[in-house]
């Protein structure tokens, strides 16, 4: 869709609310507090909700947590929710031009779809049930303006949240409504443009309605590739092959203790790679990823305010259909080309029910029952030239749970929180796991955290039963849950009113985790439980504020993952990371100057090759109110264009992809 069309298309969505009498005349900001104007005596007053699934401060819940607020993904300049999180302590992004991947504490494994951290929004689930991937690229279902805050939850959540919730949890929380017109557009580097328009409206104290839809477009780079530099094959440069696009709402209507929520994105992405041995420099080759759910909730406080009941109905969507053009011509009868077909879909409907109440001062129990059912789970694979048929299997499945978790302060600086959570699923039984954290609080401004936990990944839908003879792959449905132990000791300091001081240090062992094998009898790939792996490391940030213009942090990651067999370093996993950030007021509540350093070291591929080390540097102009009602901001990444490339995966001829060297954006946003 070109620009005009975009532009019509927004126009119309404004004028069609503003004729109908939807949104009133006076518009404010959708509501968020800014957390970089805080200081750091009042961020030990921010409360997580992700950590135990109830409200409490950060130094209390049980695990290592990074909270991200709207103003700082403003000032930054953060365009996905992939660039937000490669500014996070211990966590980095891998890019094949397609889908980006989360790396965190050293885990990254090329070919794994980030099935191994789970993501919420508003507390809803967004892994899909095909291949447990979380979105966080361009399809990421949610316009990174309608983002409140971002609560990371280091560590295993499986004793509350069940599979995924493996080496992390990451919840999304949306902005609060009020009355608001609010248009923004961007136009960066590539021919890239993005819209959005939002709309809300306060009806009463009890009533209020947001609805938001973006559109985004993009060319893409025209790419060079030295392993396909041939003259058949465009002498490796892949043209036009690397455009994004992509549409997407989101809406909420909230009514006293009811609301209803929903969100849906449809994106389309050309692979100039030539994954999976396609033809090199062929446009049809690409994947179309929707994904879409509605969630109906219910949450209010009983006897006296000591009870809290919620509960949430909720129904998703998923679907993903991916263009491989394939060429099985020989010299002697030419060209012969054939599209293949991948197609997934996935539709679950599901409910929860969660009870939480304090008993006698000094506890905080919580239980709660989950239940998903699986309505459709649908895989097929075919050639449509000539017609020819890989494989299709449709099924569907259940899982249930039972959990329930206790706050109990021992002593006022002494506080236990341990829970248990037990999952069974229809395809292969139960899982239990436990989490027991310690907290202690010697002196008012330091905490200690002693945390002891382990999670599970169940296999997914594509692992268990997708097979194709043509591409060498079979299915394994005797696959088990790949399991986690961790320990963790957190030390976190407030030195005075404006600076923190936090260390982690970690050690993790991964047991039957689930890799892709070559089967020695039949020469073909198959999914099985075989690697272990090691993972020790040390975390260290430090954050704070000086007069009161000047904000920033910086962090240090050692990890070491390691295979338990051979005892060398895993592919995809650098033992150092650093990370600077900066944000200066250059004009009080107007004019902000973000500034990153982003340092990634060296690591293996595929291959047993070395990439090189990254050092990454963002630099954003951000000016609020300087025109009534507008933002405008300003962007260079890669300031210094540095040359470095990520480790390809196995379905990648290329060792290495190479990201992105200097590139901008301009953001205009206007409230109306």
């Amino acid at each position: 869709m070109n620009r005009i069309n975009k532009a019509v298309l927004l126009f119309i969505f404004y004028c069609i609310f503003q004729t109908a009498g939807f949104l009133s005349p006076v518009a404010a900001e959708l509501h968020s507090e800014d957390l970089t104007d805080l200081s750091l005596e009042a961020l030990m007053d921010i409360s997580v909700h992700a950590a135990s699934r109830f409200e409490q401060k950060t130094y209390e819940a049980p695990s290592s947590v990074s909270v991200i607020s709207s103003d700082e993904i403003k000032r930054y300049g953060y365009r996905t929710l992939a660039d937000i999180l490669r500014s996070i302590r211990g966590f980095y992004v891998t890019y094949d031009r397609n889908y980006h991947y989360i790396g965190v504490r050293g885990f990254s494994r090329p070919g794994d779809f980030n099935s191994k951290v789970l993501l919420l929004i508003d507390g809803h689930r967004i892994n899909d049930s095909i291949f447990d991937q979380d979105p966080i690229g361009t399809d990421f279902p949610l316009d990174i303006d309608l983002i409140d805050r971002i609560e990371v939850i280091r560590g295993p959540g499986s004793s509350l949240y069940g599979s995924n919730a493996f080496f992390a949890t990451i919840n999304i929380i949306t902005k609060k409504t009020l009355d608001i017109i609010e248009a923004s557009a961007s136009a960066s580097d590539f021919d890239t443009y993005t819209g959005r328009i939002t709309l809300g409206r306060r009806l009463s104290e009890a009533t209020d309605i947001l609805l938001s839809g973006t559109m985004m477009g993009s060319r893409g780079r025209n790419l060079y590739y030295r392993e396909f530099d041939t003259p058949e094959q465009n002498n490796g440069l892949a043209e036009e092959a690397d455009y994004d696009r992509s549409g997407s709402f989101f809406g909420r209507l909230r009514y006293h203790d009811l609301s209803i929520e929903g969100s849906y994105i449809s994106r389309t992405k050309g692979i100039p790679t030539a994954a999976y041995e396609t033809i090199f420099n062929d446009k049809d080759s690409r994947t179309t990823d929707r994904r879409g759910f509605i969630d109906l909730r219910f949450n209010r406080l009983f006897i006296e305010k000591t009870l809290n009941v919620a509960a949430r109905l909720f129904y998703d969507y998923y679907s993903y259909d991916g263009y491989y053009p394939y060429d099985f011509g020989t010299p002697s009868t030419g060209t012969n080309r054939s599209i293949n077909r991948d197609i997934a879909e996935g539709q679950q409907l599901a409910g929860e029910l969660l009870l939480s109440r304090k008993f006698f001062g000094s506890h905080t129990v919580s239980a709660g029952f989950e239940a998903r059912y699986n309505l459709k789970i649908y895989q097929h694979n075919y050639y449509d030239s000539p017609g020819h048929e890989e494989f299709v299997d449709s099924r569907n499945s259940s899982v249930w749970a039972l959990y329930m978790q206790d706050e109990f302060h021992i002593l006022d600086n002494l506080i236990l929180n341990a829970g248990l959570r037990h999952d069974h699923y229809s395809t292969f039984g139960g899982s239990t796991n436990p989490r027991i954290a310690l907290l202690y609080e010697p002196l008012s401004g330091s905490a200690f955290k002693l945390i002891y936990g382990s999670a599970f990944r169940a296999p997914n839908a594509y692992e268990l039963y997708f097979e194709s003879k043509e591409s060498g792959e079979k299915s394994n449905p005797d696959l088990k849950p790949e399991k986690i132990r961790t320990y963790e000791l957190v030390y976190e300091q407030y030195l005075g009113k404006n600076i923190k001081a936090a260390v982690s240090g970690f050690i993790y062992r991964i047991k039957d985790l689930i890799s892709q094998t070559l089967d020695t009898t039949d020469s073909m790939l198959v999914y099985r439980n075989s690697d272990e792996i090691r993972t020790k490391g040390i975390e260290l940030e430090l954050e704070g504020r000086l007069w009161n213009r000047l904000h920033g942090r910086i962090s240090y990651t050692y990890q070491r993952a390691i295979d338990g067999s051979s005892g060398k370093i895993i592919s995809n996993s650098p033992q150092h990371l650093a990370k600077l950030n900066i944000l200066a007021a250059l004009l009080k509540d107007r004019l902000f100057a973000g500034i990153e350093e982003q340092y990634t070291g060296r690591r293996v591929t595929l291959q047993g090759n070395r990439t090189r080390e990254a050092l990454i540097t963002n630099i954003t102009i951000f000016g609020k109110n300087i025109i009534k009602g507008a933002e405008l901001s300003g962007s260079i990444y890669n300031l210094f264009n540095s040359r470095y490339s990520d480790p390809g995966a196995g379905q990648h001829t290329q060792d290495e992809i190479r990201q992105d060297g200097r590139n901008f954006r301009i953001k205009l946003t206007y409230a109306f």
